[in-house]
């Protein structure tokens, strides 16, 4: 049976509790920024102002799944285009549903801290999808990080925890080596 190595002092076990807190840290914001939303097909956003507090305060990251507008009902948050085909964004709640004249459905949409709802109602090509969750904060990183960027931390998040599993892998096989008994 293999020894369990203690740290050699108090400083070198709190060191090592701040190390494994950073990787996971690291690890679930890279889950939760980047993977996931990949995965199923969602899109992360910045909440930049305070239109949505207490909710959705400003620096939340904001993951919205795409939705069919006919199953997005007066309560849902969404994220959607200001304007059509522009790439300035909201994410406001839905406060009623309005059927236009062309058989269209149109949603009246107003942010939780706004006194009133937002003057034009969002049409269906403008939704960019419904939230699907919320994580405080990571959206001020998300908005200083370009795309490119953030495709280059991720990858450099990924080599860096794959390289310091390799180098506990290593240290434990070494230690497994040295504590064997020589055999003649």
């Amino acid at each position: 049976m293999a020894a369990h190595r203690r740290p050699a002092t108090v400083r070198a076990a709190v060191l090592l509790v701040l190390a494994w807190m950073g990787i996971l840290g690291a690890t679930v914001a890279l889950l939760a920024a980047v993977v996931v939303p990949r995965l199923a097909g969602a899109t992360p956003y910045a909440v930049l102002t305070s239109s949505m507090e207490p909710t959705l305060p400003p620096g939340t990251l904001v993951v919205a799944r795409p939705v069919a507008t006919d199953d997005i009902g007066v309560g849902d948050v969404i994220t959607y285009q200001l304007a059509s085909g522009r790439v300035l964004t909201a994410t406001h709640r839905v406060t009623a549903i309005e059927q236009r004249l062309d058989g269209d459905r149109s949603l009246v949409t107003q942010g939780d801290a706004n006194p009133v709802a937002d003057p034009e109602p969002v049409r269906p090509v403008q939704v960019r999808g419904e939230l699907w969750y919320a994580v405080p904060y990571l959206g001020y990183a998300h908005r200083w990080l370009t795309g490119a960027q953030r495709a280059t931390l991720t990858l450099v998040i990924v080599g860096g925890l794959s390289v310091y599993a390799l180098a506990m892998f290593a240290g434990a096989w070494r230690d497994r080596a040295r504590s064997r008994p020589v055999s003649r």
